[in-house]
């Protein structure tokens, strides 16, 4: 068996989600999937929404070489469901696998709207996913339009400040309805998250988007821990994604008590920091 092409992608936080305000933002931390591309078939089961086989099927349309005969390798440790953006990892991973196989040279812009035709093919969002797949892709943070092609999709965007670590709370599997008018409903809050993106400001902006993303999906058990967290010395805290894990953002001397604290109340504490230069790029 020989791998024909690899590729890697991270997972991320929100920041800002997109059903809030009609504009997303995520930032990336250090959990990768990693997909090889094998020159014969293998059993897959870290694909429950059917991503690898849209983005088998999209790199074709499009004009790309597919071997004839090929098998998926995924080699993960971003949580599946948990609000953790590993769907768009995944199909960012598996399109990098392909585009080194093929010798296409696709550029990230590419990689990207391939790689949220695949999701939004798969059903596996209620977004658009483009701001995950950029945070999958590239380093920092951007704030994006999602209803633009990647090359318009970028409004503006910063970096993080290096040393903070990140601790995820995982609460075990996400049962919480999304409900679009739910999250109109909270509009201001999500305004108050953007308002500080503005200003360069994304852990005011976790804290903000996390409490209108659990008002929206009435996680009152995540608002109090994320208001504990904050009480506790956290600089900011807040649901992920849809939820139901929580991301708790602090400095490396606070991380032990905080894990602790966050422990009490989650099934298992990653603790993790965020990707502040482009080693996706490096390792690819």
């Amino acid at each position: 068996m020989t791998i024909l092409g690899s590729g890697q992608a991270n997972g991320a936080i929100s920041i800002l989600h997109a059903l809030g305000t009609g504009k997303g933002c995520s930032v990336p931390v250090k959990l990768q999937t990693l997909v090889n591309l094998h020159d014969s078939p293998m059993e897959n089961n870290e694909d429950e929404h059917g991503i690898l086989t849209e983005v088998s099927s999209i790199w074709y349309r499009s004009g790309f070489p597919l071997p004839p005969v090929f098998g998926w390798e995924v080699i993960s440790d971003v949580p599946i469901g948990q609000g953790l953006k590993s769907s768009s990892a995944l199909a960012c991973a598996a399109i990098r696998a392909l585009d080194e196989a093929s010798w296409t040279g696709l550029s990230d812009f590419e990689i990207v709207d391939l790689a949220v035709e695949a999701q939004r093919a798969s059903g596996c969002t209620i977004s658009g996913s483009m701001d995950d797949t950029w945070a999958a892709m590239t380093h920092g943070w951007k704030v994006i339009d999602p209803t633009n092609p990647s090359r318009e999709s970028i409004l503006f965007e910063g970096d993080v400040e290096p040393g903070l670590s990140v601790l995820i709370g995982l609460r075990g599997p996400r049962d919480a309805k999304i409900d679009r008018e739910s999250f109109s409903s909270y509009s201001q809050i999500f305004e108050r998250a953007f308002a500080s993106l503005i200003k360069g400001s994304i852990l005011d902006s976790i804290s903000s988007n996390g409490m209108a993303v659990a008002s929206s999906t009435d996680d009152f058990e995540a608002l109090r821990i994320c208001n504990l967290m904050i009480a506790s010395g956290a600089l900011s805290a807040g649901l992920s994604g849809s939820g139901p894990s929580i991301a708790v953002v602090c400095y490396e001397s606070e991380q032990d008590f905080l894990d602790s604290q966050l422990g009490q109340f989650c099934e298992h504490v990653i603790r993790t920091e965020f990707v502040t230069t482009d080693k996706i790029k490096e390792e690819a």
